[in-house]
């Protein structure tokens, strides 16, 4: 698997097809005063970096964190193309943002996922990585359709 993930800016034209296919996940079975995805162009703010997986030049995955404050960043729009999926993308996609996060001295990353079925593997994901239940955050409500998560970065 020769894949190299790099940080880019998120309105570079080839990686439509990512928001394409991440915009239409989230919308799938998740009711819309329940989607808490950012849009590309609010990906593209300041206290966002955000990242491409990259196979042969082909954009494969994607995934992002926000700055909350100076100790705690927020995980946003992670994604890989369904196509992709199966060849281990979103755990190496998990562990550069986790790296990225501890080295720009974030203490603690939390992120927001659905309850539908749509998002088991995701859920999953994160629990295997460490990541644990927690309140809503930083300008999220009690949505009975989010999964709130965090892990303390050591």
């Amino acid at each position: 698997m020769a894949f190299l993930i790099t940080e880019e800016h998120p309105l570079t034209p080839d990686l439509e097809l990512l928001f394409q296919r991440h915009t239409a996940d989230m919308h799938a079975d998740t009711p819309p005063e329940s989607i808490h995805m950012m849009d590309k162009g609010a990906l593209a703010a300041p206290g966002i970096r955000f990242f491409v997986l990259r196979e042969d030049g082909a954009a494969l995955a994607m995934g992002a964190f926000k700055r909350i404050d100076a100790g705690h960043a927020e995980i946003k729009s992670m994604h890989v193309l369904v196509e992709a999926r199966g060849r281990g993308l979103s755990k190496a996609m998990l562990d550069h943002l986790l790296a990225e996060a501890r080295a720009d001295g974030f203490a603690r990353l939390s992120l927001e996922t659905g309850v539908q079925p749509t998002f088991v593997a995701a859920r999953a994901l994160y629990a295997r990585a460490g990541f644990v239940d927690c309140p809503p955050f930083e300008g999220y409500w009690d949505d009975p359709n989010s999964v709130f998560m965090t892990k303390i970065l050591a």
